[in-house]
């Protein structure tokens, strides 16, 4: 393909494809007319898109080819980069915001204009030198709305690979266009950890028409899946759904809303687009926003049409739709339409006609339902727009509270359900986008979403939310200077002349500097004074000590306002004349001792005891704690003496290491003594666990008791820390310690359970944490309950009744409380001790004639909640009741029971006071020794252990108060197994045929007989073999015998209990006679047992009236028994409850319970074994229900 000479436009013109018999213009197609091109301006850079999804481009389809390229210079026109919030420009159009980029493209796709029904090709290209895995290359319509399942006869995707330049050309061809093309597209290219996206619009031109009765959303229609790939119709990207926040803050679920996004974004300003279009989830706003001023309402006047459909339905995906529309004529006939494709009635599509309405019901919605609809008469049509909303996206792993230091670099993450969602980040409120300092960045890895600051500061302290179409997610990040801790301080230092002065000090951070300084001056190496920094440790070294040496040393950390300091002291050593003998002296340096001489050290560390002693000739030392005294036998323990001086060295002391140490020194001359106090400090021990006193809707109160041993040191606070219980995370709720053992923690989610630890504050440092404290959810107070009523009363009881509040919180309720008062007092008494789980109350013992008030309260965790209280005082009185019988439906029929069976009765009824009950059988009283009787106040029980059948009869039951009564009876029928036939006669015998006759038995079991077993026995063999089963009449031909075999007969009556307990047997027998001729048995050809399924009556055409039962019946035969299955419409109904399906020797039954319109259509029995199969159908109208008045009208007129 030649190349145009301006590199920056790399597209071809195609002439318009040739469609057969179809007219390509706007208004043939029902498209909406695309707005003039605007002036050209300089071609600006894209802004690189999110990454897409990996997966290779689709083949190319068929066709296409053959056009004739033309290089034509195109027209950049200004175009809104995804994501760009800036103004529009003054043609209606966003102004181009994007940057260049360098990336994979050596040739990018450039915006376009083209008339309608012209072709035309972008064309993108890419070099392959420098990658090690073949581009992937997609193309998109606005966002997100990926144009490889949109291939078809509009559009063609194709790939190149050039070997000589080792080039990949990529080229989108949209083949005759039309007006609703028009837009922004994105061409992405992604090889492994490389990716880079251009934009490019498409301005299609054409002559403006007016177009009457068009609708406002035919524009943004989806197209239907077909096996051609449907119609390039990009506006399909209206998705709306609607938030409802949960009591847990977490996943929000979606619900149908009948709000209309088309009269939302009409009334809205400008400035408010990109919010409404976020929350409806619409993906091609700015093709929206162009036709939302060219479309014009549908005009609702008709001569076909009573009244035309509403403008538009929507529906979620998976549910049930009906369009309506009522037409002028009712004998008028209507078609429907899908796209402009007309509809078949199936299992999905359902078309009704009641009156003037005609129904168009649509099953199951799938995204390939969400079309144009219309209903059509003749010329004109009804059109409707059906959008299908697709499930929300939600949060499926919510944010975690973040806690860092100063500087530091914060990542939250939560997950979605879709990989292709959109979220939205915001901070206390106010949405987060990048700024120019990347203070905030955005990250997407598939379904996981990450917000990253940069370098957190205070002012980033806060909660932060993200927010998808269907959810939200909160969590809180909090901010805190960093602190420096000292693990060793410099100590003071008494050195002597010409001796060595060392002060070091170890710090928490290796990277912090700081100065040294002597009596407040900053201290300057040189060569007797060395300073260095090496880790954490800081250490300055002075050589040769000189007396001007001394003074006060410091050691101040850069960016930290304290100090660390410490005395250095300069001894001096005088020469005097001395005797020969000089008693031992010990030199006791206080230096940094407190007044009563102990000397502190923190366990752990090293205990160092440096005495200075004199004496000539040189004293011997030991050591003493207590009357022990201390050896080097303990590897922790290390005595030296030498130069004038003994060391006593303690490594890791604890606290047995603390008590008063003596040292004696001693020699010929004399001894000396010195006791010295050493108090072992340590930080505290850990708290108990805290106790959680109250919690509120996003506070608790948490208490907690002083740690048992603080150490050796005063506790001077405490540090509380908290979490969730699924978190392992620990945030610090105070940095200074706290000195009071309550603490109000606040800033909590409501509904979400957290825990919390204390540690220990003291001089030498802070404890370890403290067991955590037992699981508790912040939550407000439940909503008072509802619907507080009365249920019964009598003279000193009386019943209420309520439901559950509405609200009720993340945890579930502990009870309720009822409390009552006399009317004009205010003094509250409850009705009972504790709290009650049930929603109904009875309240006794109460005085009667009191005129009570009375209020219930529910309680949670947080408390009790508001009173629901009585509109009125209720006075203490029974209230009479006329007595009822409520006889149940299954004793309204008479009762069959077998001997033997126990018989179970319990008739509820009503009546106050209680009334008197009486049962009777047949007219009079019952026998206590038969029939048990057991009553209550609201239902009476009879009861038969076992029965018999003198318990057969009428049960009569009568409910009286005073001279007010009401009856009901019940029929009991006990049935036994009934008697044997009598007289058995063998009436004649001919042939192989016996003749036998017999009477019916005199007891029949107390209910009918159903028949009789007839059986036959050789008497040779006396082996019974059954010749009739259920035989309804009394006298029977036995045929089919043996020639010369003798028979006895016996028979059996039978009803619904059984066999009869013994046959009666002829007492004669019959003799087949043997015949003079000899036979011959004729021959039969073998018969194959199997037959295939055959209806041998069908189903009948039914009209039933709706909310009645109604059966379909039909009878079938085949061998083996074939498998049957009933349809509607040829949809399978067998799992439906609505449907019940019976079959009983070859007659098939389908019971429909209590149809309405839309059962009706045409049902299908179809039957089918090993040898074949059968159908036959009917068809059912379900006609609507005429209510009286109307039918009483048309009785009269008739």
């Amino acid at each position: 393909m030649p190349e145009p000479a301006k590199k920056a436009v790399a597209l071809k013109k195609v002439p318009p494809a040739k469609v057969d018999g179809a007219d390509q213009s706007p208004a043939a197609s029902g498209e909406t007319p695309a707005p003039a091109a605007a002036e050209p301006i300089t071609t600006a850079g894209e802004t690189p898109a999110p990454a897409a999804g990996g997966g290779e481009t689709p083949a190319p389809a068929a066709g296409g080819g053959g056009e004739t390229p033309a290089p034509v210079a195109a027209e950049r026109k200004p175009s809104l980069a995804p994501g760009s919030d800036g103004p529009p420009s003054d043609d209606g159009q966003p102004p181009d915001t994007r940057q260049d980029l360098t990336g994979l493209f050596t040739e990018k796709p450039q915006s376009a204009e083209v008339a309608v029904g012209e072709n035309i090709t972008f064309v993108a290209k890419v070099n392959a030198e420098s990658l090690l895995k073949k581009p992937t290359c997609k193309w998109f319509k606005g966002k997100w709305m990926d144009l490889a399942s949109k291939t078809g006869k509009h559009l063609q995707i194709k790939e190149q690979y050039d070997r000589n330049n080792k080039a990949y050309t990529f080229e989108m061809q949209v083949i005759g266009a039309k007006a609703n093309f028009a837009g922004a597209f994105r061409c992405e290219v992604t090889s492994r950890d490389k990716f880079d996206s251009c934009t490019f619009d498409l301005t299609v031109h054409e002559v403006p028409k007016e177009v009457d009765g068009f609708d406002i959303r035919t524009a943004f229609r989806r197209t239907s899946i077909d096996d051609d790939g449907g119609e390039l119709d990009f506006t399909s990207l209206l998705k709306k759904r609607s938030f409802t926040k949960s009591s847990t803050r977490k996943t929000a679920v979606s619900s149908e809303s009948s709000e209309d996004v088309w009269a939302v974004l009409s009334k809205s300003p400008a400035s408010q687009y990109e919010k409404i279009a976020f929350q409806y989830g619409i993906t091609d706003l700015r093709g929206m926003l162009k036709r939302l001023k060219k479309m014009k309402q549908e005009s609702q006047k008709s001569a076909a049409f009573g009244k035309k459909m509403d403008p538009a339905y929507q529906v979620q995906k998976g549910k049930t739709v009906k369009l309506a529309v009522e037409v002028a004529d009712p004998n008028a006939d209507v078609k429907w339409t899908k796209n402009g494709v007309e509809i078949k009635p199936t299992g999905r599509y359902i078309f009704e006609s009641v009156g003037n309405m005609r129904y168009l019901t649509i099953n199951h919605c799938s995204l390939a339902d969400d079309a144009c609809y219309a209903c059509v008469i003749g010329e004109e049509k009804s059109t409707t727009e059906l959008l299908v909303m697709e499930p929300p996206v939600q949060v499926v792993k919510n944010l975690e509270d973040q806690q860092a230091m100063k500087g530091e670099r914060v990542e939250m993450e939560c997950q979605v359900s879709d990989e292709g969602a959109t979220v939205k980040w915001e901070k206390d409120g106010v949405e987060l986008t990048r700024d120019e300092a990347l203070k905030y960045r955005f990250k997407k890895d598939g379904c996981k979403h990450i917000l990253i600051i940069n370098d957190v500061t205070k002012e980033d302290c806060g909660n932060y939310k993200v927010i998808t179409s269907g959810g939200e997610s909160t969590a809180e990040v909090m901010v805190h200077e960093k602190e420096l801790e000292i693990y060793q301080s410099i100590a003071d230092l008494t050195v002597k002349a010409k001796e060595e002065a060392v002060f070091k000090c170890e710090v928490s951070d290796e990277k912090v500097q700081g100065k040294w300084y002597k009596n407040g001056v900053e201290v300057q190496p040189d060569a007797r004074t060395h300073i260095t920094h090496i880790g954490r440790n800081h250490k300055l070294t002075i050589d040769d000590i000189k007396p001007e040496d001394q003074g006060d040393y410091s050691f101040i950390p850069e960016g930290y306002a304290f100090c660390l300091s410490a005395k250095l002291s300069f001894l001096e050593v005088k020469i005097d004349f001395v005797p020969r003998q000089d008693p031992p002296k010990i030199h006791l340096d206080c230096t940094g001792q407190t007044p009563d001489s102990t000397i502190f050290v923190v366990a752990g560390n090293k205990l160092r005891l440096d005495v200075p002693i004199t004496g000539d000739p040189a004293p011997t030392v030991v050591w003493t704690k207590g009357e022990k005294v201390i050896s080097e036998g303990d590897g922790r323990v290390n005595v030296e003496s030498a130069h004038g001086r003994c060391v006593f060295t303690i490594e890791g002391t604890d606290k047995q290491d603390e008590g008063t140490y003596r040292v004696v020194v001693r020699n010929a001359a004399g001894e000396d003594t010195a006791d010295i106090n050493v108090k072992v400090v340590d930080v505290p021990d850990p708290p108990k666990a805290p106790r959680i006193l109250s919690v509120g809707e996003d506070s608790c109160v948490v208490q907690w008791d002083p740690p048992e041993n603080d150490g050796g040191q005063p506790v001077t606070g405490y540090v509380l820390e908290r979490k969730k219980t699924r978190s392992y995370r620990w945030m610090r709720l105070n940095f200074d310690p706290y000195a009071d053992t309550t603490y109000e923690a606040k800033k909590m989610i409501e509904g979400v359970p957290y825990e919390m630890r204390v540690y220990a504050v003291n001089a030498i440092g802070m404890s370890r944490p403290s067991p955590a404290s037992q699981p508790f959810v912040p939550i407000a107070p439940t909503s008072e309950p509802l619907g507080l009523t009365i249920d019964d009363i009598s003279d000193t009881t009386i019943s209420l009744k309520w439901r559950a509040p509405d609200r009720t919180g993340a945890t579930d309720l502990e009870g309720y409380s009822v409390e009552y008062c006399k009317e004009g007092t205010d003094e509250w008494v409850p009705a009972f001790e504790g709290l009650t789980e049930r929603t109904s109350v009875n309240i006794k013992d109460l005085t009667t004639g009191d005129k009570l008030q009375f209020r219930v309260r529910a309680h949670n965790v947080a408390g009790p909640s508001a009173p629901a209280i009585l509109a009125q005082a209720v006075t203490i009185r029974e209230i009479m009741q006329r007595p009822k019988i409520w006889m149940p439906r299954n004793l309204r029929q008479t009762i069959i029971k077998k001997v033997g069976e126990s018989v179970n009765l319990m008739i509820p009824f009503q009546g106050k006071p209680r009334p008197k009950i009486t049962w009777s059988k047949d007219g009079e009283p019952l026998s206590p020794t038969q029939v048990s009787v057991r009553n209550s106040d609201t239902d009476t029980i009879l009861f038969i252990r076992k029965t018999e059948r003198t318990h057969s009869g009428k049960y009569a039951i009568q409910v009286q108060i005073e001279n007010v009564e009401d009856t009901a009876s019940i029929n009991i029928q006990i049935v036994d197994l009934p008697g044997s036939p009598i007289d058995v006669k063998i009436m004649d015998v001919w042939g192989f045929n016996v003749a036998l006759e017999w009477k019916p038995p005199t007891d029949d079991g107390n209910c009918e007989i159903m028949g009789y077993n007839v059986q036959k026995a050789d008497k040779k063999t006396m082996e019974w073999y059954t010749v009739y089963e259920q035989y309804r009449r009394t006298n029977c031909v036995v045929p089919d015998l043996i020639m010369g075999n003798e028979y006895v007969f016996r028979a059996f009556a039978i009803n619904q209990v059984g066999f009869s307990p013994d046959p009666c047997t002829t007492k004669d027998s019959a003799l087949i006679q043997k015949a003079g001729l000899s036979y011959k048995p004729p021959s039969y050809k073998e018969r194959d047992p199997n037959e295939a399924p055959k209806f041998t009556h069908p189903l009948v055409n039914r009209s039933v009236i709706a909310g009645y039962y109604a059966t379909l019946s039909c009878s079938v035969r085949g061998t083996p028994k074939p498998k049957v299955t009933w349809y509607r419409n040829k949809m399978c109904i067998t799992d439906e409850p609505k449907f019940r399906m019976l079959s009983k020797q070859g007659v098939l039954t389908l019971e429909i319970r209590k149809p309405c319109p839309f059962d009706g259509g045409i049902y299908m029995c179809k039957a089918v074994n090993a040898s074949g199969e059968d159908v036959v159908e009917c068809k059912l109208e379900v006609r609507p229900q005429v209510p009286k008045e109307e039918k009483k009208k048309e009785e009269k007129s008739g």
